[in-house]
Parts: C-alpha cells; sequence; structure tokens
C-alpha cells in the first residue's frame, strides 16, 4: 500500500454500457428492483428484531455496542440459503439467491437495528424520566421536576419517524466523493462485502477458493477464541483477557495493553498504515503525556474528588478536545470537498484527492483496473438524483421543524432548524471519520448539540431541549455513516446503489416501529435504571448530568479545557495542510487528526491491537507481498467476522443470566 496521490483514477465517462451489465467473475448483475425481494424483507425484519433485542441489552448493561454488519450478513445468508435449499428439495422452483439480494438483507438489518443505537434508549431517551431525575436528586442544581418525560410507546415511535429519516439523505450526493473518488475503507462495510462475495463466488476461481478457505479459517479461529476467552470474563468490568495487563499494571492504568480482540486486530489488518499509526500516536500523546499531565493538576485545575464521568474534571478534557480534533479535520475535508466540487463544476477533472490509501499498482494491475471499472459502473449506473436528496432533506426537515416541538415543547422550531442546518456537516465529519477507522461517533456528535442547545435554552427547559437536540443530532450523523458504509459494501458486491438506498430507507422504517416496541419489552419487564439492578442503563445519569452542565455553560469546563481545544482544533487544520502541501513521499509519513482523535477519548487499548495488525501486515509484505495483496483482507475479515458471529450468541447467554464461570483478574503483588 501507498498514500493516494495525483495519479489515482478519474472517472470521466460511463465505463460499460448499461445493457451489458455482466462481470467476468459474477455473471449478470439483476435489476435493482430485483435485488430487493420479499422474502429479504422478511428475514429482514426477523433479524432485525433480534439485533434490536441484543443491542437493548448492551445498551442498557455496559453502554457499548459492536458492529453487526457481518453476523447481519452470515444470517442473512443462512436463512435465506436454508429456505431456498428447502424449497428446491420439496420440487419448488425457486428465485436464485444473489449476492445483491444478500447485501440489500444486511442493509435492511443494519438501518433497523442501528435506531436501537441512535434512538438513545440507553441513553438520551431514558436521561429524561423520572428515574434517573431521582438518581440524580431533586437537591441537585439544574436538576428541576419540570424537566421529565416519561417513556411512551406512542410518542417514542413518532420521535423515530420524524427524525431518523434525514441521515439517509443528507449525504447521498456525496456518495462517489467517499466510495470511488477517495476509497474510504469501511473496514466492517470491506469485511462484510469480502464474507458476502465469498458465499456467491464461482468455485473454479483457484484464487477465490483459497480466499474463502482463509476467510473461513480465521472466522473460526476468531470466533473460538472469543468463546474461549468468554470463559474467563467473569461478572463485572475488570475480569478476562479483554482487562489483560500485557504490558504492565502501571501502562494498565493508562489504558496501554493488548486485549486480545480478533476485531481490532483485524481493523489494523485492513487499514491504512498510517491511519494505525495515527491511532497509536494520538493514544501516546493523550494517555501517554496529556492526561497524566492534567491528572497532577488535580485540585487546582478542577476538583479532585470528581467521578470518572464528570464534565468538571478530567472527562471533560476527553471528550472536548477530541471533538476539537475531530471538527478541525472533518470540517477542513468538508471545505476540501466543497472547494473541490465548485472546481470541477469548471473544469472536467480534478487533481485534488483526500488523505486516504489508494492500491499499489503491479503486473496484475490491468486486471485490478478492469474489476474496478465493472464496480464504478454499476455503482454510478443506477443514480439517485441530487435534486431528489436535497429535496427529500428540505422536506422531511420541514415535517421534524413542525413536529418535534409538539412533542418536546422546550426545544422551539427555530433551534430544531438550526439543528438541520448544522447536521450535514457533522454527518459528514462522522461518515469521513467511519470511512478511515470503523468507529463511529455519533454519540460524540449528540453531545455536542446536548450541550449547545441546553446552554441555549438555559434554566427553564434547557434539559429536556438539549436531550432531544442530541437525539436530533444522533440519529441524522449515525445513519448517515451507516448509510455510506452499507455503500462500500454494495459497492465490493456489485449492488446497485438505488437498491442500497431504497433497502435502507425500509429498514429505518422497520426500525422506528421495531426498535421502540423491542424497548418496551425489557421496559415493561425490567427496572431499568436500578443502579443495583442487571439493567442499570449507565449512560442515563451521565447524559443528564451534561444537559445540567450545559445549561450552567462553557464557563463550567474545568480550567484551560477550552484553550486547550482551540490548540488541538488549529493544530488538526496545520496538520491537514502540511498533508496537502508536502511531496507524497513526505506527506505519507504526516498523521491523520481524524484517527488520532479516537484514542483521546476511548482508551489506548485497542491502538495497541490496531498497531499489532499492521505490524503484522508491514512483515507480511515484506516476506511475501503477493501473498499479503492476496490473502489480508481474507485473515482480516475472517477475524472481524468470527469475533462479530460471537456477538449474538454472547448476548443470548447474557439475555438468559447465564454467566461466565471464572473471573480472571490481575492486582499488584
Amino acid at each position: 500500500m501507498g498514500t493516494e496521490n495525483s495519479s489515482g483514477l478519474e472517472i470521466t465517462e460511463p465505463l460499460l454500457v448499461e445493457k451489458d451489465l455482466k462481470t467476468p467473475a459474477f455473471g449478470e448483475i439483476p435489476h435493482w428492483r430485483d435485488q430487493i425481494t420479499i422474502r429479504g424483507l422478511v428475514v429482514s425484519a426477523l433479524l432485525g428484531t433480534l439485533f434490536c433485542i441484543i443491542t437493548h441489552k448492551l445498551n442498557l448493561t455496559v453502554g457499548i455496542i459492536p458492529s453487526l454488519n457481518v453476523a447481519a450478513g452470515l444470517l442473512g445468508f443462512f436463512f435465506v440459503k436454508s429456505w431456498t435449499t428447502f424449497l428446491s428439495k420439496l420440487g419448488f422452483q425457486v428465485k436464485p439467491f444473489t449476492r445483491q439480494e444478500n447485501t440489500v438483507i444486511q442493509t435492511c438489518v443494519v438501518a433497523c437495528y442501528g435506531l436501537a443505537f441512535s434512538g438513545g434508549f440507553g441513553s438520551y431517551l431514558i436521561a429524561m424520566d423520572e428515574k434517573t431525575y431521582k438518581l440524580i436528586g431533586p437537591d441537585y442544581p439544574g436538576n428541576r421536576a419540570e424537566d421529565i418525560k416519561n417513556p411512551s410507546l406512542g410518542w417514542m415511535i413518532g420521535f423515530m419517524f420524524v427524525v431518523s429519516f434525514l441521515g439517509l439523505f443528507s449525504l447521498v450526493p456525496l456518495r462517489k466523493v467517499m466510495v470511488i473518488d477517495y476509497k474510504l475503507t469501511y473496514p466492517s462495510g470491506t469485511a462484510t462485502a469480502m464474507l458476502i462475495n465469498s458465499f456467491h463466488t464461482n468455485t473454479g476461481a483457484e484464487l477465490a477458493v483459497k480466499q474463502v478457505r482463509c476467510l473461513g479459517k480465521y472466522l473460526g479461529i476468531s470466533f473460538f477464541w472469543s468463546f474461549f476467552k468468554w470463559f474467563f470474563s467473569g461478572v463485572g468490568d475488570s475480569c478476562g483477557f479483554d482487562n489483560f495487563p500485557t504490558l504492565g499494571l502501571l501502562l494498565y492504568k493508562n489504558t496501554f495493553y493488548f486485549d486480545f480482540s480478533p476485531t481490532y486486530v483485524g481493523c489494523g489488518l485492513i487499514c491504512p498504515h498510517i491511519v494505525n499509526c495515527s491511532v497509536l500516536l494520538g493514544a501516546i500523546i493523550s494517555w501517554g503525556f496529556l492526561w497524566p499531565f492534567i491528572n497532577t493538576h488535580a485540585g487546582d485545575w478542577y476538583s479532585a474528588d470528581l467521578g470518572s464521568n464528570d464534565f468538571k474534571g478530567l472527562y471533560g478534557y476527553k471528550v472536548f478536545i477530541a471533538i476539537s480534533l475531530i471538527l478541525g479535520d472533518g470540517l477542513y475535508n468538508l471545505v476540501k470537498i466543497i472547494a473541490v466540487t465548485i472546481k470541477e463544476i469548471y473544469n472536467s477533472s480534478s487533481k485534488q484527492s483526500l488523505p486516504v490509501v489508494n492500491e499499489v499498482q503491479d503486473h496484475g494491475s490491468s486486471k485490478l483496473l478492469v474489476e474496478q471499472r465493472e464496480k464504478d459502473a454499476i455503482f454510478l449506473k443506477d443514480r439517485i438524483p441530487s435534486w431528489l436528496a436535497g429535496s427529500g432533506y428540505v422536506g422531511l426537515a420541514a415535517i421534524s421543524t413542525a413536529a418535534i416541538p409538539m412533542i418536546f415543547p422546550p426545544l422551539k422550531w427555530y433551534l430544531v432548524l438550526t439543528s438541520y442546518i448544522v447536521a450535514p456537516a457533522l454527518a459528514f465529519c462522522n461518515s469521513y471519520g467511519t470511512g478511515l477507522t470503523d468507529w463511529s461517533l455519533a454519540s460524540t456528535y449528540g453531545k455536542i448539540g446536548l450541550f449547545f442547545f441546553a446552554s441555549v435554552v438555559g434554566t427553564n427547559g434547557g434539559v429536556i431541549a438539549g436531550l432531544a437536540a442530541c437525539g436530533v443530532m444522533m440519529s441524522i450523523v449515525s445513519t448517515a455513516a451507516d448509510l455510506m458504509q452499507d455503500f462500500k459494501t454494495g459497492y465490493l458486491t456489485y449492488s446497485s446503489a438505488k437498491s442500497m438506498f431504497a433497502s435502507q430507507i425500509v429498514g429505518t422504517a422497520m426500525g422506528c416501529v421495531i426498535a421502540p416496541l423491542t424497548f418496551w419489552l425489557f421496559w415493561t419487564a425490567f427496572d431499568i435504571g436500578d443502579p443495583n439492578g442487571p439493567y442499570k442503563a449507565p449512560y442515563a445519569v451521565i447524559f443528564r448530568e451534561m444537559a445540567i452542565l450545559g445549561i450552567e455553560g462553557f464557563s463550567e469546563l474545568p480550567k484551560h479545557c477550552l484553550a486547550i481545544c482551540y490548540g488541538f482544533f488549529i493544530a488538526a487544520i496545520v496538520i491537514n495542510i502540511l498533508r496537502d502541501v508536502t511531496p507524497p513521499k513526505i506527506s505519507q509519513f504526516i498523521p491523520i487528526p481524524m484517527a488520532m482523535a479516537i484514542p483521546f477519548y476511548i482508551g489506548a487499548y485497542f491502538a495497541i491491537d490496531m498497531f499489532v495488525g499492521t505490524v503484522i501486515l508491514f512483515v507480511w509484505e515484506r516476506v511475501n507481498r503477493k501473498s499479503s495483496e492476496d490473502f489480508a483482507g481474507a485473515v482480516a475479515s475472517g477475524l472481524i467476522c468470527g469475533d462479530g458471529i460471537w456477538t449474538v450468541p454472547s448476548a443470548i447467554l447474557s439475555i438468559l443470566k447465564v454467566n461466565p464461570p471464572i473471573c480472571m483478574s490481575f492486582g499488584p503483588t
């Protein structure tokens, strides 16, 4: 691999004649309407319900949701293939099951269960309820009894419908830019596509068979390793291999440890070297130097007795400095894309490119180029008109602007309108970051909206207004990133962009009903929010306290926090300028600020895992470059797939209250 430069592929005309939509590897491509089937939608609804339940379970217990894209693709294949095989044995004539239909099912399921996360059922929605108000305490400054809205099936479904579709329309015009021109990786989308392709590959292709075997081998290794790890993970947050102090207890306290995660090692194998190194550099800067330095000023810059999730303490620095880096990088590249787009209006082509990775071309490049042109042609054939995306966004924004104040009176119509003007820029930032590192920071952007609108509305209703605005922001940036990830999967499986977009809309409509209904099962069956129960909903209190802090304004942030944020925002812009003005042989070694920002907020452990992946790939490329090019993607996809599939049985075991038998933990001698 090497950095992309001005020699990247330019597409200036149709690459295949429409009537000849056929590829040497995969044969005839179905019409986009034929890619969406009744059986596919039925399977999507069933899997969407299952995954919504799993997501709610994780949301209300640990608050961390893994990517289930791979599991959706695999289970979609399993159900439809089993059904078609069964009908064939009974003598019925069955329509062939294609990779495109498989991709549509995966897209629909992801859109559906994504709303169980972005819908805020474990965060901003239940932060409004009476139990969370009482947990914080009536005497807590800014925590008012008037700022309560208990969950109800009617208003939750209504809220989902008015906010969940806008993200789908916000970035549709940029799909060619993100997927084709700048070749963003979207590791989970790439892994899912490779898995789906492996299911439908013609067995005559020798390399494809070897890749499928390789993927299956590492999928099995990853699955059984995750299964083995489960036995030692006990009950609580400090057990098992996920908390193994591989670099010593001192570094472990600062989150520097290898947590034996096949998913992150797989991401390291798929992501470009510069992305992995940028993530590690960000971890070293933040957890190696910055946070320990700020921690030495506890008692001076901020109160030393604050909780680990209190925004008036070290947590405030972590969140807002990460946000400043992300915004600096994302907004710079947004402005750059706008400038390049305007330039393309006057010029037939442009040499501009984003700092992402392009494939090295060798003696086999002509075959790769033909394959890439086929994918480009199919992806661009069924165009989604820009006027449709624009008018759809404006129309939905108008409906939402009128409806949301009816559900949440403190959030006035002009505040909702303001959020919809700003949201596309944040949606781009999140989609760009997800394309680089596979991390969707939707909740981070939601917190921006929460904090800002709570401070604007003030004491009288600011808590509810801030939490509702958080929902608006999270819905848009999360669904936009999911859509672009699925566009990447569709691109690699020769699926129509129209069928991808249509299945996202259908899946989102399913999610607007299924996600609230499945949450309602938990809400009525369990004591949600009980700090001593199994469903603690840990983020509810955090989000409500954040809204209360927002009312008090940025002045309540710890000392020097804003000044440091300004410094990192400017640094992100300067680094991007350096990447653009320096020669490629130098710019390929300049880190990417967006990738650097993620460990600031999350921790250094996944940076270690991804760096292990990039070291394995680096050595593999030096030992046998051809082998690494042929099989690195299969190995990475297998590692991500196996770990992703394990989340389904592990969540089922958790729902059945089957706990791991052993807690392996470490402490000082």
